[in-house]
């Protein structure tokens, strides 16, 4: 099975009480799919300008990542830099944003693309996103993910956008922003209501709750002794979902809560390096031993 990817690739300046660290491979769809190709095929969406290193677009090569539609344009790529406190690892702190190529972006894919049944629209524009679904002919599941910005300036696009997949994926502070519920069930639940069949609320270090009207579950996260950047870790827990899901091909609760372990676990990985300097080296062995641990957590007495 294929995944079909949309989403930013950048380039990333990061700060924390680990250090600092410039031109790193970041982006919502190059976090994630350094998770899901441990397990299906990844065909990225995106565009870079014509400073992107060759070593990143190396990178996802070796991942066995198809880049054939990573458009170079001539520009900058899209570059972010941020930094976070320890005291609070949810947060970043942006301290500037350049657009570059990402501006005015249209996705452009292949026949082959097009007839591809899985498909996940990474944090970006919605516009952008759903001019990309548009390209895509019968989609069999269709997963997103957004941000509080895309939710304050082009919220009714989201809306629209929100009606036409099959699963949505936001973090616990864009979940209350864009229903207006406080209680995360509820939130949730309205969610669902806007269109989609099941709602995935990423908690940070407390953990995911999965909703659908038929049944809900959650988890805590897996405990991290020395968190390094967090930078990635919800589109590499989207990925690690989406890549679970898409290799079994079953979209059914028992499928969904080891998907959510998959991811958790993955996104784990995630947050002990820099960019992807941990999910880069990533391998399944990896992956089972620490899934093996933390099912030993979370096994009722």
């Amino acid at each position: 099975m294929s995944l079909l990817v949309m989403g930013t690739v950048a380039m990333d300046d990061i700060a924390t009480s680990g250090g600092m660290k410039k031109d790193l491979l970041g982006g919502s769809a190059a976090h994630l799919a350094m998770s899901a190709s441990l397990l299906t095929d990844v065909h990225l969406v995106g565009i870079v300008g014509q400073d992107f290193p060759r070593r990143h677009m190396n990178l996802l090569r070796s991942k066995k990542v198809d880049v054939s539609s990573v458009q170079v344009a001539e520009g900058r790529t899209f570059h972010w830099s941020g930094e976070y406190d320890a005291a609070d690892w949810n947060s970043a702190i942006t301290r500037s944003t350049e657009l570059g190529v990402l501006a005015g972006y249209e996705p452009k894919i292949t026949a082959a693309q097009s007839r591809m049944k899985y498909v996940f629209l990474a944090n970006d524009n919605p516009e952008a996103q759903m001019a990309l679904l548009k390209q895509v002919k019968k989609p069999k599941f269709v997963g997103l993910d957004s941000m509080n910005l895309w939710i304050d300036i082009k919220r009714d696009a989201l809306k629209r956008l929100i009606k036409c997949v099959d699963l949505f994926v936001a973090n616990d502070g864009e979940a209350r922003m864009l229903t207006g519920e406080h209680n995360l069930i509820r939130a949730a639940r309205a969610l669902g209501k806007m269109g989609p069949r099941f709602v995935v609320v990423k908690k940070g270090e407390h953990g995911v709750l999965f909703y659908c009207d038929k049944y809900m579950f959650a988890f805590p996260a897996f405990p991290v002794e020395k968190v390094v950047d967090p930078t990635g870790a919800g589109d590499t827990f989207a990925g690690g979902l989406m890549g679970y899901l898409v290799h079994n091909g079953k979209f059914t609760r028992d499928y969904f809560k080891r998907a959510c372990l998959y991811a958790t676990v993955c996104s784990s990985f995630n947050v002990e390096g820099f960019g992807t300097q941990k999910t880069a080296a990533l391998t399944m062995a990896d992956v089972n031993k620490r899934l093996a641990q933390f099912k030993t957590f979370i096994q009722p007495v």
